[in-house]
């Protein structure tokens, strides 16, 4: 009865913040405070912490830190649970006698600036990061991240300060794929996707483990859904910002491109099919190019050629190491095009060194090997204009299966394009939509 009375008196004195009790009953049995165990496997310290008495708290700590490190039946650390009210002056106190809580997971995975960034206690998360910035990249259920968490639970400034702390876990996506912005469209959040839309740091325009893009959920949602023009809006600017984002990386591979077939086309000029002549005669020179003699008229489209290639490539190389294709798409669709020229010139030349090397070629002309360079040229461009219209059309099937239109009405053509999507979509599932990939921008109301 009398340590009955006793751990009444220390459970009473901890959650009202009497000190002066709690070291009068703690003098007369030193012992009580490793002993004593209350409802839920809790500690007097986390009675303490939960009732957020900082002096009971210090003096708890100072007679018995081990206590800072004992989980309750939740697995929940009195560092969770200061963390779960913001209380940075508990918090400082119990990371100084146990820093290695702060990576401790509670039952659902949470470590404490998980629960502090769920609470939205923005003050306390840029304490624990500041401590230790690492647990914070730790996943919870399904792959989230803190993120994840931050815009589930609709903490907009928690989710600041940490974006701006954790680099590329902004770009994180969950087990279903889905980044910060596709869980933004879902609840709904137009704050949320205002901030990430103007944020340069995430992927704006990925695909979820279903092939969709946060505007493509958007468009699923009910219409009358609140902000859904606003929201609309601004993920549909998202594909002109993204394709100008994805430019220097695009020029940086076209360079690359080009460079390799300058490199080419220098490399063929100074040694040339067959090699050079190697002494003086009468009907040649030291120097001179064996295939000037022996094919010239094939010499000559293979030289008109490879200074196209060469020539073609270096304006390319110009144009790029100015910067403006980096920036403006247009000037990047004139270095697609000269690029284009480069690889067809540096094609010709091709066909016409095989001519002058292979054995029993008698041909003197390049006719053929130009005919093949244009159907290969003229088939890529083709499939490639083919895949588009077919693309289009799929996204108006689309878009108008989902809003309910007639489908009736339109072709017999478009209609027998619309059977075949049916069936495919019931085979393949979410196969198509992958083929397929959405812009940011809606495909048109009438294709």
């Amino acid at each position: 009865m009398v340590k009955e009375a006793a751990e009444k008196k220390l459970e009473e004195a901890a959650s009202k913040g009497d000190i002066t009790t709690l070291k009068e009953v703690l003098q007369q049995d030193p012992i009580l405070i490793h002993q004593l165990s209350f409802p839920y496997s809790r500690n007097l310290l986390h009675i303490a912490t939960m009732s957020e008495q900082e002096a009971i708290v210090e003096e708890i700590t100072t007679r018995n830190p081990q206590l800072a490190r004992n989980p309750d039946s939740q697995k929940s650390s009195p560092l969770h649970m200061a963390a779960a009210q913001g209380n940075l002056g508990i918090a400082g106190r119990l990371i100084m006698v146990a820093p290695d809580m702060c990576w401790w997971r509670d039952d659902q995975g949470m470590n404490p600036v998980h629960v502090a960034a769920v609470k939205g206690h923005v003050e306390m998360v840029k304490e624990l990061l500041r401590v230790d910035s690492f647990p914070a990249m730790e996943r919870v259920c399904r792959g989230q991240t803190v993120l994840h968490l931050c815009v589930k639970h609709r903490q907009i400034e928690a989710l600041k300060v940490l974006a701006d702390k954790l680099g590329d876990l902004v770009c994180a996506k969950d087990d279903d794929g889905d980044t910060l912005l596709h869980l933004a469209v879902r609840s709904n959040q137009l704050e949320t996707i205002q901030y990430l839309v103007r944020s340069n740091k995430i992927q704006k325009l990925t695909l979820n483990a279903m092939g969709k893009t946060a505007l493509q959920i958007l468009e699923e949602s009910p219409r009358d859904t609140t902000n859904y023009l606003e929201m609309k809006k601004m993920l549909t600017s998202l594909s002109t910002q993204s394709l100008l984002d994805a430019l220097p990386k695009l020029t940086d591979t076209t360079m690359v491109v080009v460079v390799l077939i300058a490199t080419m086309a220098f490399q063929a000029a100074i040694s040339p099919p067959g090699g050079v002549w190697q002494d003086d005669t009468s009907s040649h020179k030291a120097g001179e190019a064996v295939m000037a003699s022996s094919h010239p008229k094939i010499y000559k489209d293979f030289v008109r050629a490879n200074t196209t290639a060469f020539i073609s490539s270096l304006i390319t190389i110009f144009l790029i190491t100015t910067g403006l294709p980096s920036e403006n798409f247009y000037l990047y669709v004139i270095v697609l095009y000269a690029m284009w020229v480069s690889l067809a010139s540096i094609a010709v030349s091709y066909g016409a060194a095989i001519m002058v090397i292979s054995p029993n070629r008698k041909a003197q002309s390049l006719s053929k090997v130009i005919s093949i360079v244009n159907i290969v040229s003229n088939s890529i461009n083709g499939f490639i204009s083919l895949y588009g219209v077919i693309r289009q059309m799929y996204l108006s099937w689309k878009s108008k299966k989902r809003r309910q239109q007639d489908l009736t009405a339109d072709s017999f053509i478009l209609r027998g394009f619309y059977w075949i999507f049916e069936l495919s979509d019931r085979r393949f599932g979410d196969v198509i939509p992958r083929w397929f990939p959405r812009s940011a921008s809606p495909p048109p109301e009438n294709f």
